[in-house]
C-alpha cells in the first residue's frame, strides 16, 4: 500500500546503446572494437552504435557512409529487429515485475512510476540500482537509470547517468542519478536551454537572442516575456518547464496510433511496375503486424521520397477497418498510381493508422440469408449471385490469414508471404535502417 503522503517517484531507465550491446553479446569477440547497427549500404543509416564508436563521432540516425568515413574500422552490422524486440519484452516484463506503472516509449526505454512500491522495494534510489543489477544478471545488457519526482527530470538524470564517450575513450558513467525532492531546480537550472523538451534550432536561436543561454535564465523571465517571444503554447511549456513541472503520469500499455513499414533503396525507382512486388510485401508486412497485435486499420497510409529527399504522403480511410493485407496492397497501388514515380523512388512505405481492436460487424451466413431450401429468410431480400461471392471471398481471405498466421508462427516470420514477394528475388527480410550490401556478385535491387 503506498503512502499518500510520500512524493512520486519516477524512473527513465534507457538501455545503453542497445541495438550494439545486443550484438555484442552474440560476438563477444568484438567487444573493445568501434561497432555500429544499421544499413550496410550506401543508402543505409546508423540505427545504434558502440561507445567506441561514438569516441570517432557515430551517431544513431546518421548515413553509414558519413560513418564509415568518420570511423574507418567501424564494424557496421547488419540490424535484426525480431531479436531485439525480443530482448526488449524480457527487459520490459522485469520492469513490471516491479511495477504494473510501465510506460515504454520505444525498445529500449521506459518510464516507470514506483511512487507505491517503497515498502516492498525500499527507497527509489536503492530499486534503481538493483533494476540496474537485475537487467545485467538476466540479459548481460547495461543501463542507465534516472531516479527524480517527474517525468521530464528523470529522463534527463538518465541522459547524464549514461556512458561518456570521451576523446580517450568511453568512460562509464554513473549509471544512477536521483533527482531528490526538493532539488530540482540545483539540478535542472545550470543545464543548457536546449536541454529543455521542444527547444529546436529556431527556438533556441530566439532565446539566445534574449540572452538566454541556461535553464536558469530562462526560468528567470517573466512568463509573459516569454509568452510574447514564443507564442502562448511553446512560451507557456517552456516556462512550466524550465520551473521543472511536469505533472504527466506515467500511463502503462498505450495503444500504437499507427503500424507502418518503409524501406530505402539501394537503387533509385522509376517505373511502377518495379514497386509492385515491394508494395505487396510492405502491405503483407504491416497486416501481419495487425493482426498478431489484434488491431485492423481504418485508414491506409502511403509514404514516397523522391531522390530529391521531397517526401510526400497520402492517406484514404476505408469504410471498415481491416487487417487483410490485399485490402492494404490495393489501396496503396490506387494512391501510388497517382505520384509521379519517374522522378525516382528513394524510399516507399504503406501503413495502416486510425487501429482499432473491435471485431469486425458479423455478417449473415449464406444459409442464413437464404433460408431453407433456398429460399430467401424472413426479413431478409436475400442475397445477389455477386453478394454471396463476396461473403465467400471474404471467408476464403480471412481463413488463407489464419492458416498463413499459423506457419509463420510455427516456422518464423519468413517461412511464407505473398506469391509476387516470392517471385522477387530481392524480397525478403529488409532492414528499417537502409538497404545492406549485396551478399553475393548480383547487381543491386532496381
Amino acid at each position: 500500500m503506498s503512502d499518500p503522503g510520500a512524493p512520486r517517484a519516477i524512473l527513465h531507465i534507457d538501455m545503453d546503446a542497445f541495438f550494439a550491446s545486443v550484438e555484442l553479446l552474440r560476438r563477444p569477440e568484438l567487444r573493445g572494437r568501434p561497432v555500429a547497427v544499421g544499413g550496410t549500404g550506401d543508402r543505409g543509416v546508423i540505427a545504434a552504435a558502440s561507445y567506441e564508436a561514438r569516441v570517432f563521432g557515430v551517431r544513431s540516425a546518421m548515413p553509414s557512409v558519413r560513418a564509415r568515413r568518420l570511423c574507418p574500422d567501424l564494424v557496421l552490422l547488419p540490424g535484426d529487429h525480431a531479436h531485439y524486440g525480443e530482448v526488449s519484452g524480457r527487459i520490459m516484463e522485469l520492469f513490471r515485475s516491479v511495477t504494473p506503472l510501465v510506460e515504454p516509449l520505444s525498445l529500449d526505454e521506459a518510464f516507470l512510476d514506483v511512487s507505491g512500491t517503497r515498502r516492498l522495494h525500499g527507497p527509489p534510489a536503492e530499486l534503481a540500482a538493483g533494476i540496474r543489477r537485475r537487467v545485467l544478471d538476466q540479459e548481460g545488457l547495461t543501463c542507465a537509470v534516472g531516479v527524480a519526482p517527474n517525468k521530464f527530470l528523470a529522463k534527463l538524470a538518465s541522459a547524464q547517468a549514461k556512458p561518456i564517450a570521451g576523446p580517450d575513450g568511453p568512460r562509464p558513467g554513473e549509471g544512477v542519478l536521483v533527482v531528490p525532492p526538493g532539488g530540482e531546480l540545483a539540478f535542472l537550472h545550470p543545464l543548457d536551454v536546449s536541454r529543455l523538451w521542444g527547444v529546436g534550432p529556431a527556438t533556441l536561436a530566439k532565446l539566445q537572442r534574449f540572452g538566454i543561454r541556461t535553464v536558469g535564465d530562462l526560468a528567470a523571465l517573466p512568463r509573459e516575456t516569454v509568452v510574447g517571444a514564443l507564442g502562448r503554447g511553446a512560451g507557456e511549456h517552456l516556462h512550466e518547464l524550465a520551473h521543472g513541472v511536469d505533472d504527466r503520469p506515467v500511463v502503462p500499455d498505450q495503444e500504437p496510433k499507427s503500424i507502418s513499414h518503409e524501406e530505402t533503396f539501394s537503387a533509385d525507382r522509376h517505373d511502377r511496375e518495379a514497386l509492385r512486388a515491394d508494395l505487396v510485401r510492405m502491405a503483407d508486412a504491416v497486416a501481419d503486424r495487425l493482426r498478431r497485435h489484434g488491431f485492423r486499420g481504418r485508414t491506409v497510409q502511403l509514404k514516397v521520397r523522391y531522390a530529391d529527399f521531397t517526401t510526400v504522403t497520402r492517406s484514404h480511410t476505408l469504410g471498415a477497418p481491416t487487417d487483410r493485407g490485399t485490402t492494404l496492397r490495393d489501396e496503396a497501388w490506387r494512391m501510388l498510381g497517382a505520384l509521379p514515380v519517374e522522378r525516382g523512388v528513394r524510399l516507399l512505405g504503406v501503413g495502416a493508422a486510425n487501429l482499432t481492436r473491435e471485431a469486425p460487424v458479423e455478417q449473415l451466413s449464406l444459409d442464413e440469408m437464404m433460408g431453407a431450401g433456398g429460399v430467401p429468410a424472413a426479413g431478409s431480400s436475400g442475397a445477389s449471385g455477386d453478394d454471396r461471392a463476396t461473403l465467400a471471398d471474404d471467408a476464403d481471405w480471412d481463413a488463407a490469414n489464419r492458416a498463413v498466421d499459423d506457419i509463420r508462427r510455427r516456422f518464423g516470420s519468413t517461412s511464407i508471404g505473398p506469391g509476387r514477394a516470392a517471385a522477387d528475388r530481392s524480397s525478403g527480410p529488409r532492414s528499417p535502417w537502409g538497404p545492406d550490401r549485396p551478399t553475393s556478385t548480383d547487381p543491386p535491387d532496381g
